[in-house]
């Protein structure tokens, strides 16, 4: 049975990283955010003292109960989101790396994902193209094997990717046979100094914008096959059960991904949510209006109940969907719920933020306009709010909702 308290370990880590959180991360925030520029010397910082490395996030992964990354990742977004994605970004790669490689190409690139503190790596997960966001089944991303010189050559531009271009490692999902769609996907790392990968158009973003996001060119890359993740072998058996039964009875490479980052994404949208709730309720404390705070007067004071009873709520079905991805597994949808509940919950209560704080809130002075614009993306990114409802009512029903 699930037990939600946090154990000494977990604590400590808490604490740690909200120190980081609040001094390193929070002052430079609103800098970063108007350079619009990827923070290297705060990831720096945060890779000295181990916080931006793969053993922290092997460590996480290793934890049984599963709360660990979604208590570390809150306290990161809590600072701001912008850098805390910057930090947090290459972990999407090496979650595609552990959900689709053997242990071999495990060890081999998620540490380059990394590097280290002398020398900070990263990774990007290339999976939405210009024509494939949420249908992540109709990717146009080729991958085609040459036999002769035990090369994959990869041709395609993807979309939207998190340190794209300027990554060390990408990790690419591309088609090996279009006709299966997404059953005839596989996942690919293409090393640092590939020829052929290059950035195109960097995305100036409304919101997370210390956050590096740009597509992905590939250009005739060549790929020595042992970067086909999982191997040769099992990709053409799952692919001859494919053609034969018409379902491989596997999930695709980029759903395995996201379905076990979803608690992970919810935990960020939840640290912007608590960093404006927390903010708002501060100053309705100071403030006064006609004669008193105006925490005082009931329509302020609802909101910040509301505010709170969403948040606890939410974090509650994101440490219990992280709890079941390790012990026994969702049966309803648990991981897309929980993404789902705390991307809507941190646009409304930043939103009720800026209401709390008027005039004042609507300014780039005050942090929460800041994080209204942060918080939206997660409505879209990663499974947009529309296809987390999908997910849940195909679980709920059984039925092949479209």
């Amino acid at each position: 049975m699930a037990d939600f308290s946090l154990n000494e370990d977990q604590v400590q880590i808490q604490k740690w990283i909200h120190g980081f959180a609040e001094d390193v991360i929070r002052p430079a925030a609103h800098e970063w955010d108007e350079r619009e520029e990827f923070p290297y010397p705060i990831v720096e910082e945060a890779a000295k003292i181990g916080l931006y490395g793969w053993e922290f996030l092997m460590n996480a992964f290793a934890d049984p109960t599963a709360l660990t990354l979604p208590v570390a990742v809150e306290e990161l977004f809590w600072g701001d989101a912008g850098i805390g994605m910057a930090i947090m970004g290459s972990a999407l790669a090496a979650a595609g790396i552990s959900g689709n490689g053997t242990p071999e190409q495990v060890m081999e690139w998620v540490p380059q994902c990394y590097g280290d503190a002398s020398k900070v790596q990263l990774g990007a997960f290339c999976v939405s193209e210009p024509d494939a966001g949420s249908d992540v089944s109709n990717l146009r991303t080729r991958a085609v094997y040459d036999e002769a010189n035990d090369e994959w050559v990869l041709n395609g531009t993807k979309a939207w990717i998190t340190n794209g271009g300027i990554a060390d490692v990408h990790v690419v999902v591309a088609a090996v046979d279009p006709e299966l769609k997404g059953r005839g996907q596989a996942s690919f790392v293409v090393p640092p100094g590939t020829k052929g990968l290059s950035q195109g158009q960097k995305y100036l973003k409304h919101g997370i914008r210390a956050s590096h996001t740009a597509e992905v060119v590939l250009d005739d890359v060549r790929i020595p096959g042992r970067c086909l993740l999982g191997g040769k072998e099992k990709l053409d058996a799952k692919l001859a059960r494919a053609r034969e039964m018409g379902h491989s009875g596997e999930k695709q490479p980029a759903m395995a991904t996201f379905e076990a980052t979803r608690p992970t994404v919810g935990a960020q949208a939840l640290g912007i949510a608590r960093a404006a709730y927390e903010y708002a309720l501060d100053y309705a404390k100071e403030r006064k209006a006609f004669g008193k705070p105006i925490v005082m007067h009931q329509a302020i004071a609802f909101k910040l109940a509301n505010m709170a009873t969403e948040i606890d709520a939410a974090r509650l079905l994101i440490w219990r969907a992280a709890w079941l991805s390790r012990n026994g597994g969702f049966t309803n949808g648990e991981g897309s719920m929980s993404k789902y509940k705390a991307s809507e919950v941190a646009v409304r209560v930043t939103e009720d933020a800026i209401q709390i704080l008027g005039g004042y809130g609507y300014t780039r002075e005050y942090p929460v306009e800041r994080w209204h614009r942060d918080a939206k993306i997660h409505t879209i990114f990663e499974g947009t709010s529309e296809i987390q409802q999908l997910v849940i009512a195909r679980a709920i029903s059984g039925m092949r909702i479209e």
